[in-house]
C-alpha cells in the first residue's frame, strides 16, 4: 500500500470525524495544508480562513487562532504563501514543513480497539541494516509507544488490526522493505500475552 495515500486517509478521519482528536490550532492547521494546500481568491485576509471550514476548524478554533497559527507557521518557514495572477493565492508546505507534518503525522497515531476481538494476533516482524539504526530505534520506539508488547528483540505483538498504521510508520521511516506484519491464530505461550492485554 502506498504509504502517502495512507497517511492522507488517516488525517482526513483525524480532520473531518474523530472529534476526539486533540490537536493545537497550529498542528491542526499544518495538517490541513498538508492535504493539498490551501487556495483561495484574493488577499490573505479573511478570505484564509473560509478553506480551513472543510476541515471543521470552525468547531474547534475561532478564526483568530487560525490566524495565529498560518502566522506562526509561516514565522517557523514551515509553511510558504504564493500569490498567483489570476487573483488566488495558494498556501503551501516547505520541505520543513512536510517533515514536521510526518513526525506530527507520528505523533498522532493510534491503533483503535474494536468492540470485539477477533482472537488473532498481530506480529511485526523486522530486520533493519545497521545503516538505517536511527530508523530502527525509531520504529521501534513508535512500536512500544502504540501498546504492542516485545516477544523478541525484532517481534513485537499486537492483539488488533494494525497493518496501515505499520505501513504507515513503516514508509515515513522509510523500511517498509524491512518489515513484515504476520496474522496469528495461536501462540505457544498466549495466556501470558493475553494477560498483557487484558484479554
Amino acid at each position: 500500500m502506498n504509504y502517502n495515500k495512507n497517511l492522507k486517509q488517516k488525517i482526513e478521519y483525524l480532520l473531518y470525524e474523530d472529534d476526539s482528536f486533540k490537536a493545537t490550532a497550529t498542528k491542526f492547521a499544518l495538517m490541513a495544508i498538508a492535504l493539498g494546500g490551501i487556495a483561495f481568491a484574493g488577499a490573505l485576509a479573511p478570505n484564509i480562513f473560509r478553506p480551513f471550514r472543510k476541515y471543521g476548524c470552525s468547531r474547534r478554533y475561532s478564526n483568530k487562532q487560525i490566524g495565529n497559527a498560518v502566522y506562526n507557521l509561516r514565522r517557523q518557514k514551515l509553511i510558504e504563501i504564493v500569490r498567483k495572477r489570476n487573483n488566488r493565492t495558494q498556501i503551501k508546505l516547505t520541505k520543513k514543513g512536510k517533515t514536521r507534518f510526518r513526525e506530527s503525522s507520528i505523533e498522532s497515531l493510534s491503533i483503535p480497539k474494536p468492540q470485539k476481538w477477533d482472537r488473532r494476533w498481530r506480529v511485526v516482524i523486522f530486520d533493519i541494516p545497521v545503516r538505517l539504526n536511527n530508523a530502527r530505534h525509531a520504529l521501534r520506539e513508535k512500536i512500544r509507544e502504540l501498546g504492542f508488547l516485545q516477544l523478541q528483540k525484532s517481534v513485537w505483538i499486537h492483539p488488533y488490526p494494525c497493518e496501515d498504521e505499520i505501513l504507515l510508520i513503516a514508509g515515513i521511516f522509510k523500511v517498509a522493505p524491512f518489515v513484515e506484519l504476520l496474522l496469528v491464530e495461536r501462540l505457544l505461550h498466549e495466556n501470558r500475552i493475553r494477560k498483557f492485554f487484558n484479554l
